[in-house]
């Protein structure tokens, strides 16, 4: 499913040049399922039209609250009763210090005035000149409106359309989709810490030389994004990857199998969950060299002498936190056949209450996987589907979990 199917979207549009970015975001909240309605205000016309706005929705587009196409004539109430969000994306200055004093002068302000508070978020997406934004006046309203329900989005840096650099810029359109689908899922994780490894480790040879796997990384993110979209602080420690951090995830890099252990141990102290989803090298090499190795011309490669890396996930496991159910500890386990039993096996000899398994090979590098939960009790099957949507059906298998409910 997708991750707003069946939601229905207020998109506010204010008067700013961001204006532009307001047409792809609402295409993507399209995409992702809900159903859009869109506001704008006069100021914003000057800047997008409503008839591109109604081609992207598929809705007519409402610009005064005296719009007699609503039986009523109240199309602030109507709206902000058929709405599960109202984003405002962009929130200028104006409509920003309307909302802090609790003007309505305009429907947009008068909608998100009206809204049920308790039932219907409400997200801002500032976008101004940076002496706008950083103005005595506008942080006041910022705060102010924080204060009083409100969802204020980071602004972007950058150079902005009057020429200048620096704080101000409305978040990109895919950054709000994240944050209005975060808004929106049930807050199963709320108040735990999760702690996420991610991607391959490499663990060099040489100055130019290493060792590595497949992972790309993307169902370590994936888990990442969910467990923050499910309430959860989530620190993720990733491996070499390029991949964009999941909004709202603190992200630690780290390259070799030894600094990912260094790096989850100083994580876990204070963790809930450990999701272990790295696929982490078994073995380095015991004397990495200082210059490059090369041929000797006898067609045999150098001799290397490997060690063994520490098990990051039993090493957690066997914690007194982690035995005593403090910590809830998760294992990932990709491997090329047999997967349940080569799963069952590595469960009970890593001492973690799940494990997960996938087919290593079918999945590196692609947006899909299919997953296999093993517990103690029984194998559930996650049927194929995109990473990140497995991965809110795997925080919610591990909410329950922590509950002590229906796995």
């Amino acid at each position: 499913m997708k991750a707003l199917e069946g939601k229905h979207v207020v998109l506010g549009l204010s008067g700013g040049v961001a204006c532009y970015k307001s047409a792809q975001l609402c295409r993507l909240l399209v995409q992702a399922g809900a159903r859009v309605r869109v506001v704008m205000t006069e100021a914003a016309t000057q800047f997008m039209t409503p008839v591109t706005m109604q081609a992207l929705s598929g809705e007519p587009v409402v610009l005064s609250q005296w719009d007699l196409r609503e039986p009523n004539a109240m199309a602030h109430i109507n709206l902000g009763r058929w709405a599960d969000a109202i984003v405002v994306a962009p929130a200028s200055a104006d409509l920003i210090a309307q909302l802090a004093q609790g003007r309505a002068s305009e429907l947009l302000a008068l909608l998100c005035l009206a809204r049920p508070a308790q039932r219907v978020p409400l997200l801002l997406a500032p976008a101004m000149n940076r002496e706008m934004w950083a103005h005595p006046a506008t942080q006041r309203n910022v705060a102010q409106v924080q204060a009083d329900g409100a969802q204020v989005l980071e602004v972007g840096q950058g150079e902005q359309a009057c020429g200048e650099v620096g704080d101000g810029r409305m978040l990109e359109p895919e950054e709000i989709v994240e944050d209005v689908v975060a808004a929106l899922t049930p807050k199963v994780l709320a108040g735990l810490h999760v702690v996420v490894t991610a991607g391959p480790t490499f663990e060099p040879i040489d100055p130019v030389r290493g060792i590595t796997n497949h992972s790309s990384g993307k169902m370590g993110f994936a888990l990442a994004r969910a467990a923050r979209e499910a309430g959860a602080t989530v620190t993720l420690i990733a491996g070499p990857v390029h991949l964009p951090t999941p909004r709202g995830v603190r992200r630690v890099d780290v390259q070799s199998a030894q600094q990912m252990y260094e790096a989850v141990m100083a994580a876990v102290d204070q963790a809930s969950v450990f999701i272990a989803a790295a696929a982490v090298a078994d073995w380095r090499v015991a004397q990495v060299a200082e210059r490059k190795l090369k041929k000797d011309g006898s067609g045999q490669p150098p001799s290397l002498t490997f060690v063994e890396n520490p098990d990051i996930l039993a090493t957690v496991a066997a914690q007194p936190r982690a035995r005593s159910g403090h910590l809830y500890c998760v294992g990932f386990a990709a491997e090329s056949h047999d997967l349940l039993a080569n799963a069952q096996a590595k469960r009970v000899r890593k001492g973690v209450p799940l494990l997960v398994g996938n087919i290593g090979p079918a999945t590196f590098g692609r947006d899909d996987n299919a997953l296999l939960l093993v517990d103690e009790r029984q194998a559930i099957e996650l049927p194929p589907g995109p990473k990140v949507a497995l991965a809110r059906q795997l925080m919610v298998e591990i909410a329950q979990r922590l509950r002590g409910g229906p796995a």
